[in-house]
């Protein structure tokens, strides 16, 4: 099962979150991806994606998080024990959410939303501040993102998978070339015919 965690301000529509929609209905297992809208309040966001995560044993679960995604995604995977996937994941939001307080809107839709003061507090109770177990990490970040810093996501996930991208941005504009070694990790084989025979593959 694939739980994916869109960043700030993006939605379930962004590309990433498609594109792994249209790969897995591709292949045959649609019913094995959600992609939830994540409302502003972290706390809210992890309850949400709480909620739904401990319907499934962490052995069969692969949490995906982009950005704000990555962070929530990266709290879970130690709080449940299951592997994770973080695409130019937000390591410090604390620090880099506190400009974005006040009503901002959403990118696909320029709906306005409100993003309170302290939804900061919320964010800090969430920190990770050394990640467990790093074979349960895949870290895919760019040296081009303009938003966030790749020095500080490769030293906040040591030991884990990493695939460096040379340039690209922070939405990561040639995902499709790594969203099969991504659905790999998941335990999902990216080939049609092994697909519906993998069942998952479980941590050692």
């Amino acid at each position: 099962m694939i739980l994916y965690l869109h960043g700030f301000r993006s939605s379930p529509h962004s590309f990433k979150a498609r594109h792994m929609a249209e790969r897995l209905q591709a292949l045959g297992r649609a019913d094995e991806y959600y992609c939830p809208q994540l409302p502003a309040s972290p706390a809210e966001a992890i309850r949400l994606a709480l909620d739904y995560a401990e319907q499934f044993p962490p052995e069969q679960l692969t949490v995906i998080g982009s950005s704000l995604g990555g962070f929530y995604a990266t709290w879970l995977a130690e709080h449940l024990g299951c592997r994770a996937v973080l695409l130019n994941p937000a390591v410090k939001p604390p620090r880099d959410l506190e400009s974005y307080v006040g009503v901002t809107t959403h990118y696909h839709s320029d709906e306005p939303f409100e993003f309170k003061h302290a939804y900061i507090d919320e964010l800090r109770a969430l920190a990770v501040d050394k990640i467990t177990r790093p074979e349960r990490y895949f870290l895919i970040a760019a040296t081009g993102d303009e938003v966030l810093d790749w020095r500080e996501m490769v030293a906040h996930y040591p030991g884990a998978r990493q695939t460096v991208i040379q340039g690209s941005d922070h939405g990561i504009t040639e995902f499709a070339d790594h969203a099969d070694s991504v659905l790999a990790f998941c335990g999902i084989s990216p080939d049609p015919l092994n697909a519906l025979q993998d069942g998952g593959e479980a941590l050692s």
